[in-house]
This record gives C-alpha cells, sequence and structure tokens, in this order.
C-alpha cells in the first residue's frame, strides 16, 4: 500500500468514492504549491494529512473565485458557491467532490465547521480589494480573511483547545509577517491588477507614488520602503516561533518549517530590494532543503 493511502486510511476515508475526491484535491495542491506540498507529504503525521490537503485546496478554490475575472463575474462565482458550501454543511450531503473532503473533515475534526462558516461570512473583503489607504486597513484585511483562511488549515495542526486564545493569537502573529511578506514580494504582480498591497500612507511617508512602482524606479526611496515592510514582516514571523510552545508535537516540525521558510524568502526578497518589482524573490533552493530535512528529523522523532 502507498503512503498516500495509507494515510487515507489513517484519516478515516475508506469509501473508494471519497478516497478519489481527496486524491483529487492532493493533485491540486501539488499543482499549484509543490513546495507546500511536498512539506506537508514530508512532514504531517499521516492521519491529518488528507485533511490539511483538503483544507488548503477548499481555500485554494475560493481565492481563485474571488481573484479571477471581472468584478460581477466574480461576485456571481462567490456567491454561488456560498450557497453550495452552506447547503453542504446544513444537510450534509453534496455533489461537489471537494465538499465532500470538507464534510469528512468537518465529521473528524466538528470545530472544522465553524472556522469554514467564519471564513465564508468575511471573505467578500478580498472581492472588495483595490488596495490600503491605511496600516489599520490592511490590520482589518487580514482578520477579515487574512486570518480566517490561513485558520481553515492551521488549527488542523493546532492544539484540540485553545482557552486563553494564545494560539489564534500566534497564528495571527504569523499570518501578518507572512501576508505582508507577500505583498511585499508580489508587488510586481499586483501593481498592473491595481491591488498594491502597501498601505497608501506607508507610501506616502517614504516619499514613493504607485506611479513610481508601477514605473520599475529602482530609487533609493523605494529600497527603503522595500526594506522597511520587509523588516517589519520579519520581525512578525520571528515573535510567531512562539506557536511551536502551542502545537502538539506532531505538528512542530511541520509549523516550524513554515516559519523558517518565510524567513528565508524575507532574506530574498532583502537581498533582492527594489528588483521585487520586477518579479518575486524566492528562498534559496539549499537553505529551503536544510529547513525540510531537519524538520523530517524532528516528525520522525515525534512520531516514535
Amino acid at each position: 500500500m502507498s503512503t498516500w493511502n495509507q494515510s487515507l486510511t489513517a484519516a478515516g476515508v475508506r469509501e473508494p468514492e471519497l478516497r478519489r475526491d481527496f486524491s483529487m484535491q492532493r493533485r491540486v495542491v501539488r499543482q499549484y504549491r509543490r513546495s507546500a506540498y511536498l512539506a506537508c507529504r514530508m512532514l504531517l503525521p499521516p492521519a491529518v494529512l488528507p485533511h490539511v490537503l483538503g483544507a488548503t485546496a477548499l481555500m485554494h478554490h475560493g481565492d481563485d473565485l474571488l481573484d479571477t475575472g471581472p468584478k460581477p463575474q466574480r461576485a456571481a462565482a462567490w456567491t454561488a458557491w456560498e450557497q453550495r458550501v452552506r447547503a453542504a454543511l446544513e444537510t450534509g450531503t453534496t455533489d461537489d467532490p471537494l465538499l465532500r473532503t470538507l464534510l469528512h473533515t468537518v465529521a473528524a475534526h466538528p470545530r472544522h465547521r465553524g472556522l469554514v462558516e467564519s471564513f465564508m461570512a468575511t471573505a467578500t473583503v478580498d472581492l472588495e480589494f483595490t488596495g490600503f489607504a491605511t496600516e489599520a486597513d490592511y490590520q482589518a484585511y487580514l482578520d477579515a480573511y487574512s486570518l480566517p483562511a490561513f485558520l481553515l488549515v492551521a488549527a488542523l495542526i493546532g492544539p484540540e483547545t485553545d482557552p486563553d486564545g494564545a494560539f489564534h493569537a500566534g497564528c495571527r502573529t504569523f499570518i501578518d509577517g507572512s501576508q505582508r511578506l507577500d505583498f511585499v514580494n508580489d508587488l510586481a504582480e499586483d501593481l498592473p491588477e491595481g491591488r498594491p498591497g502597501i498601505p497608501a500612507e506607508t507610501l506616502k511617508r517614504f516619499s514613493v507614488t504607485e506611479d513610481d512602482l508601477a514605473a520599475g524606479h529602482a530609487t533609493p526611496a523605494v529600497r527603503s520602503l522595500v526594506e522597511h515592510e520587509t523588516e517589519a514582516a520579519r520581525a512578525d514571523l520571528r515573535a510567531a516561533r512562539d506557536l511551536l510552545d502551542l502545537v502538539p508535537a506532531a505538528g512542530r516540525p511541520m509549523v516550524g518549517a513554515l516559519i523558517e521558510i518565510e524567513l528565508l524568502t524575507a532574506e530574498a526578497v532583502l537581498a533582492r530590494g527594489a528588483g521585487v518589482l520586477r518579479g518575486s524573490a524566492s528562498p534559496s533552493l539549499p537553505g529551503t532543503l536544510k529547513v525540510l530535512l531537519a524538520a523530517r528529523r524532528d516528525a520522525r522523532t515525534a512520531r516514535r
């Protein structure tokens, strides 16, 4: 039996159709985010792996609906999808393979339903997103979209309960750093779409305009802006290491690797500087492999 089939069995996925459904979501994640998929395969306990891949595919599908096409088309697609999700959760049945995996995960992890409902309730903020006027606007976006989306996956690895909210707070610290880093690193992609992720008040503080960024001007002010945003992201990512004390032992290698790879990405962005206006930076391959191999050793130790 393959390791994937062993994971499906460990996750309680026994019906042939449902095993095909989860395998379909596995292929989706492997295709659009291969490095994250490999990390999941290397580091996650078998019993949680299918659930995490299914939740990742769900998050990706929603993100695609909110981001692809003219706004009226996106709004209609999201409304139809939201209705299907809520109907599936209400009735416990669906003909959609992705939603069948969701229903299985909700049955295995009942609190996951509330996380899905929270995400669906506020996700349309991404539909309206055209940039931020202030840092407060960015923080509100985190609370309405980025954090609920991240929790769809993170909660499957985290503690069973979070009575003092420490895990939730740690996840928010992580996603603040990760999202800020993404917005800096993705400027070349976001600017042509009219969706810059750096607040206008921050641009003004550095005497940089959107036109400067769109033109790719590698001025000292632009370099300072990129450095400032990246350092702010790096500070949050380092603080997010506190999550390791809150996550069960089996999930720590994955969480630790996720944080360290984001920190490697921050180093790559700092090295590229204003060059991110021409294309995003990626973490070094040797550094990434070093992180993953160390985490795999930790994962094997945790399973003994």
